[in-house]
């Protein structure tokens, strides 16, 4: 990690016309100016080059306890979710805390890599010794000065249909998870998933945590477990610290069954992830054709003023085989999958790969503003157009006013 910098020079900032220079003072962000021209760096500074300059990417939903185990023991031949999980079963009954530690620490690397300083990572409790999770909270530690690492307590096989689901998920709580999660629609039986859901979100606020579940990841339109989440999120006016991954049943509801749903997950403030590429390979596994794709309404939600991220969900994993940690790869996939390629929705899309996220992570310093954090990424390009087109690595990426990834002429590492 490079000497302190102490201000940031020829940066185009997202809404602000023409180029800017930032100050940082003591690893935070000092006054931002309007430049007239391109200025000579000097001293600690460094040069934007006229290009973008954002918060760092928020990564949120990924899971790194299963990440680079595609293919061990065995290959998901069907593709779908279902016989992901069987494949992770059989390799979770291998894992120990070195395995997880070693891939955890090898993915978060190549996140930083690509200007990811936000993660929130989903974690596997069903296993009574909780190896994953011990392994994971060595991990959020031990790479602290290269990622903010969000720790989801998951119930990858349910909390009502695995054998004391529930303690597990209690005792990870008290272990340090920062979000209770869930998986409803995986559930034994509708009735298991409705409890599941009011147990778990009444578990995030005894004790004070984010809430994220892994809802209606299938292409069943009589999965509704969204509706529970939002009413009991309502109840407890807690929306703003929910979250509701996946929801790929949405893009099988009709029309007027979400007129309903909308007016419900407006009053509750949810937020949504969309895990564009997984979603594309995992659904529609049942269909013929026409065959759906298992994206939920994501122009849609946007529309009703919610907030929706977009994250890669798995990296060389059962249930994914694919991933290089670029964000920018999935943004470009989940916008096509959309049909959000307006030029309106493209000055706008870098949001759903930063400040949804960090919305989504419940995240209160994050941003480019005097006094917040100096954490931010150089983009390769003068606006979201170029920077989407180009899908270039990031060119600089810097951590409380550190410069933690550089690329000059030749590509660059996390330093």
């Amino acid at each position: 990690m490079q000497e302190p910098l102490n201000a940031i020079v020829n940066a185009r900032l997202p809404g602000r016309e023409g180029l800017h220079q930032i100050a940082i003072n003591n690893d935070v962000f000092g006054e931002i100016t309007p430049q007239t021209a391109l200025m000579e760096a000097s001293g600690q500074a460094l040069d934007a080059r006229g290009n973008l300059l954002v918060a760092p990417f928020v990564e949120p939903h990924i899971h790194l306890d299963a990440a680079m185990t595609a293919g061990e023991p065995r290959w998901n031949q069907s593709g779908t979710l279902f016989e992901g999980i069987e494949c992770w079963a059989e390799r979770k009954a291998m894992l120990t805390e070195e395995d997880v530690i070693n891939r955890a620490e090898q993915t978060l690397k190549l996140f930083a890599d690509h200007g990811i300083q936000y993660v929130r990572t989903h974690v596997d409790v069903t296993d009574p010794q909780l190896t994953a999770l011990k392994a994971m909270l060595a991990v959020r530690e031990r790479m602290a000065d290269l990622v903010d690492l969000q720790i989801v307590a998951f119930p990858q096989e349910g909390i009502w249909s695995f054998r004391n689901g529930r303690e597990l998920m209690e005792e990870a709580v008290r272990m340090g998870a920062d979000v209770v999660g869930g998986i409803p629609h995986f559930e034994h039986t509708r009735d298991y998933g409705v409890e599941s859901v009011r147990w778990l979100v009444e578990l995030a606020h005894r004790h004070d945590r984010l809430v994220d579940v892994h809802c209606d990841e299938i292409d069943d339109p009589q999965s509704r477990f969204l509706e529970v989440l939002a009413a009991e999120a309502l109840r407890l006016d807690y929306g703003s610290r929910v979250t509701a991954s996946h929801t790929c049943a949405m893009g099988s509801y009709d029309d007027a069954y979400c007129s309903r749903l909308f007016r419900l997950l407006k009053k509750s403030g949810l937020r949504f992830l969309s895990m564009p590429t997984e979603s594309l390979h995992l659904q529609g596994r049942f269909d013929t054709y026409p065959k759906r794709r298992g994206i939920t309404r994501v122009p849609e939600l946007l529309d009703a003023g919610l907030t929706v991220a977009f994250g890669q969900d798995s990296i060389r994993d059962p249930w994914y085989p694919l991933g290089n940690g670029n964000l920018l790869r999935t943004l470009d996939v989940g916008l096509h999958a959309c049909h959000m390629l307006g030029m309106e929705r493209i000055d706008h899309c870098l949001e759903m790969i930063t400040d949804n996220g960090a919305a989504a992570l419940d995240l209160s310093q994050y941003g480019i503003e005097s006094g917040l954090p100096a954490r931010c990424v150089v983009l390769q390009g003068q606006s979201p157009y170029e920077v989407l087109v180009g899908q270039q690595p990031v060119q600089a990426s810097v951590r409380d006013g550190r410069v933690v990834v550089l690329r000059g002429d030749s590509q660059g590492q996390v330093s």
